[in-house]
């Protein structure tokens, strides 16, 4: 990634301690140093977020047609859902089999789950 080769350029590269090369650092190393957020965990919790919000207004308001799918058909592939990707977010935590607006109706339940999208790690 572009964001991993900055990253490279400004901490440089890292003497092996036991055969005393020097070496790329890999990606655990840099994120240490950087220690910042995933942008991807950052995007799925915002994303989570709002869809809490969304789940609040319901179905009735006249812009959220493109969250649930109910705007007019377009030619091509059908495309993904916001709804969708809120399943996906919940299917990494295991919270798949849930139905998701009734968790997010209870607040303090919706936020641990949001913390739990944020805290997500990919081997």
């Amino acid at each position: 990634m572009f964001e991993n080769r900055v990253f490279r350029r400004i901490f440089g590269p890292k003497r092996d301690e036991v055969t005393g090369e020097w070496r790329k650092l890999h990606n655990e190393e840099l994120n240490d140093l950087y220690s910042s957020p995933n942008i991807l965990y950052v995007i799925k919790s915002r994303r989570m977020r709002w869809a809490g919000h969304v789940a609040h207004m319901g179905t009735g308001q006249a812009y959220t047609g493109f969250w649930w799918g109910n705007l007019p058909f377009t030619p091509g592939r059908s495309r993904r859902k916001w709804e969708d990707y809120i399943k996906r977010d919940l299917h990494e935590v295991e919270c798949g089999d849930m139905d998701w607006i009734e968790l997010a109706e209870d607040r303090d339940r919706w936020r641990a789950v949001i913390n739990a999208v944020m805290n997500i790690r990919v081997p």
